[in-house]
C-alpha cells in the first residue's frame, strides 16, 4: 500500500448521513475526496496462481490479492430506508414515531450518531414497514438466507463498527419493542422478552446497563426514553448470559462417559428473535 498522508481524516459530521469519503484504488486508500457516501462493500481474497515462481518459493506464505465487491443487498436496503425516512416515516405506530422524534431532537443533551439512528431505523423498517412500502423483497431475501443456514431460527444481523455504539443501539431496540408491546399487547410484531448471549463473562457484566433498573442503565444515562414512559420500560424481561452456559458438559466417572445435556431454561414468551 502506498504511503498516504491525510491531515484531517474527519470529513463528515457524526450526526448526519455521510456525504463524502476518501477514494480507494488498487494501492489502497488515497487522499482524494469523493463527494458522496461510500457504498457498502467488502474485500474478496483472490489466491495467487498455484504455480509459483522461484522467488515465491522463498517465502512460506500464501500471499493473496484483494478484490473490492459491492454489497448489493445492503446498498438496496440502505436506499429503501432512506426513501422511507425522507417520506416522513409512514406506516409506523404512534409509539414508534414518538421514539424516533425523541431520539432525533437536535436539542438533546446527548445527541445520537447517525449510524445509531440508521441502525434502529432499519430494524423498525423491517418490523413495521417493509411489507407495505415496497420492501417485501427484503424479508424474502432474509428468509432464503436463513433457510440456507438454519431454517429453525430466523435471524437479522446489524453490523456496526467498533466504537460506534452497539450497546446503545441494543438499548434503543429493547425500548422500541417493550414500549410498543405495552401500547399494543396483541401485536405479535413486538416483544417484551429478550435473551442476550455474549461471547464471555466480561462482556456479559458490561451489558448490565441494558437492565432498566440498573443504576447506570443506558436508558437514563443517554436519555433514550421519555420520562413518562420509563415505568412502562420496567416491563422488559431481560436475560443476559454468556454462550458457555449452553455448551454440553461432559463428566468422566467410573470409566463411563456421562454427558449432562441440561441447558438453562428461561420461561420467556417469544414472538420474534432479532
Amino acid at each position: 500500500m502506498a504511503d498516504v498522508i491525510i491531515e484531517n481524516p474527519i470529513i463528515n459530521s457524526p450526526f448526519k448521513e455521510p456525504e463524502r469519503h476518501f477514494r480507494f484504488n488498487e494501492d489502497g486508500i488515497t487522499n482524494q475526496i469523493i463527494n458522496k457516501r461510500r457504498v457498502s462493500a467488502y474485500f474478496v481474497p483472490i489466491p495467487n496462481p498455484k504455480k509459483k515462481t522461484t522467488q515465491q518459493l522463498l517465502f512460506q506464505t500464501e500471499w493473496t490479492n484483494d478484490r473490492l465487491k459491492e454489497n448489493d443487498f445492503i446498498n438496496r436496503v440502505r436506499q429503501q430506508v432512506k426513501q422511507w425516512r425522507m417520506g416522513g416515516y409512514v406506516h409506523i405506530t404512534n409509539t414508534t414515531r414518538k421514539l424516533l422524534s425523541y431520539w432525533q431532537n437536535e436539542d438533546r443533551y446527548r445527541r445520537l450518531f447517525f449510524c445509531q439512528i440508521e441502525a434502529i431505523e432499519t430494524i423498525i423498517y423491517l418490523t413495521e414497514v417493509a411489507k407495505s412500502y415496497g420492501g417485501a423483497w427484503i424479508e424474502d431475501t432474509l428468509k432464503a438466507e436463513n433457510d440456507a443456514a438454519n431454517h429453525d431460527l430466523f435471524r437479522i444481523a446489524m453490523k456496526m463498527a467498533t466504537g460506534s455504539g452497539k450497546t446503545l443501539v441494543m438499548a434503543m431496540l429493547i425500548a422500541y419493542h417493550t414500549l410498543n408491546k405495552a401500547a399494543y399487547p396483541q401485536d405479535n410484531r413486538f416483544s417484551d422478552a429478550f435473551l442476550i448471549v455474549t461471547p464471555g463473562i466480561t462482556i456479559r457484566d458490561r451489558l448490565r446497563v441494558l437492565f432498566p433498573n440498573d443504576p447506570g442503565n443506558y436508558y437514563r444515562l443517554h436519555d433514550l426514553v421519555p420520562a413518562e414512559l420509563m415505568d412502562q420500560l420496567q416491563r422488559a424481561r431481560i436475560v443476559i448470559t454468556n454462550f458457555h452456559a449452553f455448551i454440553r458438559r461432559e463428566q468422566i466417572w467410573g470409566g463411563y462417559s456421562l454427558v449432562d445435556t441440561s441447558l438453562p431454561y428461561f420461561e420467556l414468551q417469544w414472538t420474534k428473535i432479532i
